[in-house]
């Protein structure tokens, strides 16, 4: 408790842990909205708003470089965006005809990767394991919310940091 106490005296008094603005990006001054970064803070993904749609937006954090999205296009409104460790999936919310749906692109190897859901249930939010293989959403069914965790193991292989061993092989 007093280590604490100090902590805020420390900090009232200019002397304690201060936060500071990042350096300087390339990311265009646009608003943005729901910014999710990839594990190492190489990519950010965020919301834009792109001829009146919500169109989710990838860019290298640094350069500001966009980087095109295969299966996103003309699935608007995004939302809830989530990235792995390297970026090598994004997670996000589209919207398909009346449906909202799940899907994972997979930058890797060019796939789009639509996640069934049972019965009636539509995804609010996600938020997608570092390493990709793990993902939680909050589903909406007939009013009533819950959050659901889905094992994407045997849909996708591990996103993992560079000289980090895949466990079991």
């Amino acid at each position: 408790m007093l280590a604490l106490q100090l902590v805020v005296w420390l900090s009232g008094c200019g002397l304690g842990p201060r936060s500071r603005p990042a350096p300087s990006t390339g990311l265009r001054p646009e608003a943005r909205q729901e910014p999710a970064l990839s594990g190492d803070g190489r990519l950010l993904a965020s919301l834009v708003e792109r001829g009146g749609r919500t169109t989710v937006l990838l860019q290298e954090r640094l350069s500001g470089r966009v980087i095109p999205l295969r299966h996103l296009q003309r699935q608007q409104p995004h939302s809830s965006p989530s990235l792995s460790w390297n970026g090598r999936y994004l997670a996000v919310i589209v919207q398909r005809g009346e449906r909202r749906l799940a899907v994972i692109e997979d930058r890797a190897n060019g796939r789009g990767i639509p996640l069934p859901l049972p019965g009636g249930q539509e995804p609010e939010r996600l938020s997608l394991a570092p390493d990709g293989r793990r993902l939680a959403m909050q589903l909406v069914r007939g009013g009533q919310r819950q959050v659901e965790l889905f094992d994407l193991s045997g849909l996708l292989e591990p996103d993992l940091p560079p000289g980090l061993a895949v466990p079991g092989r």
